[in-house]
């Protein structure tokens, strides 16, 4: 089944071309079926980029997904044109009275900050906490995930001594939690961070629950007991260039950077990268939709809204 977007969304196009099934709203009114409604909190300064990446990965799966973007009123974002933010776009104050059945927060370029110190900070918590009371599973994503760690169960971050970058070898743990179903003994991410959440804090705290991990990337797919809250500190979404961009990009920059660990031919950036992760990241979304978003969500989204207004 079908991803829902709007018809003139851009990343629709690329995606037709890829044989990637979309289907405009007009269309999908015409279904008698309930399609799972999504909102993405889109905090990535590459808006268009980050789209595609996400919509590619929630279309591999027989659900049929509405998509909502939402994007913060305290910081507008400068890298994308204001008009796409416009039409394609809602503010919370917008959507804070909806209830959706699957959320996900993404990363942001704002590692080396204090949480605190962000400028939408406090929008980010109001959130986060709606979050828990009007969807029912959110994901979070890289930077997300350690700005969702910290807030809901106070994993602090820590800074590492030079950016992680790479795709590094994963392993399943508790290999019956559905999020892992049908994940090889190892698996692949990419990582891209200078920072991390404080592994001990999520090892030793008994609401959450590490479900992969790698030797030199560190937790990686953690959950509290319900999956209502399930934190991944990688990029699974990457398309095959993106670290081969970020690479180049510091490089003009003038950083002091690594090649990307274990992504290109025989470490060459020359010889171009080596695309391992998409099967895992692919089966990692589908998981995420279908145990944790669609077998839970109530059919009715704003009959059971109401029901817990009347049990307040």
């Amino acid at each position: 089944m079908p991803i829902c977007i709007d018809k003139d969304l851009p990343a629709k196009e690329i995606l037709e071309r890829e044989n990637v099934f979309c289907m405009d709203y007009e269309r999908a009114h015409t279904q008698q079926i309930r399609p799972l409604e999504i909102v993405i909190l889109n905090l990535m300064p590459t808006k268009q980029d980050t789209e595609l990446h996400l919509l590619r990965s929630l279309s591999n799966t027989p659900l049929q997904i509405n998509i909502t973007f939402l994007q913060t009123e305290s910081y507008r974002p400068t890298h994308v044109a204001e008009s796409h933010m416009e039409k394609f776009y809602m503010f919370f104050s917008e959507i804070k009275s909806r209830r959706f059945d699957g959320m996900i927060i993404t990363g942001a370029p704002l590692e080396q900050m204090e949480f605190e110190e962000v400028a939408y900070w406090p929008e980010l918590c109001e959130i986060m906490e709606w979050s828990k009371t009007h969807v029912t599973s959110t994901l979070h994503i890289c930077w997300g995930a350690q700005a969702g760690l910290y807030y809901h169960h106070g994993v602090p971050k820590i800074y590492l001594d030079k950016k992680l970058s790479g795709v590094y070898k994963h392993y399943p743990l508790h290999k019956k939690t559905p999020l892992i179903r049908g994940f090889d003994d190892i698996f692949y991410v990419p990582h891209s961070r200078y920072t991390a959440s404080d592994a001990n804090f999520i090892w030793n705290n008994n609401h959450l629950i590490t479900v992969g991990a790698s030797d030199e990337a560190g937790p990686y797919l953690i959950m509290n007991a319900t999956g209502s809250q399930i934190f991944v500190t990688g990029h699974p979404e990457y398309d095959v260039m993106t670290l081969d961009y970020e690479y180049k990009r510091d490089i003009g920059k003038g950083l002091e950077i690594d090649v990307p660990q274990h992504y290109y031919v025989d470490d060459d950036p020359a010889k171009g990268p080596i695309k391992s992760w998409r099967c895992h990241a692919n089966m990692m979304y589908t998981n995420w939709l279908n145990y944790y978003v669609y077998q839970i969500t109530p059919y009715d989204l704003e009959e059971d809204l109401c029901l817990e207004a009347c049990m307040i």
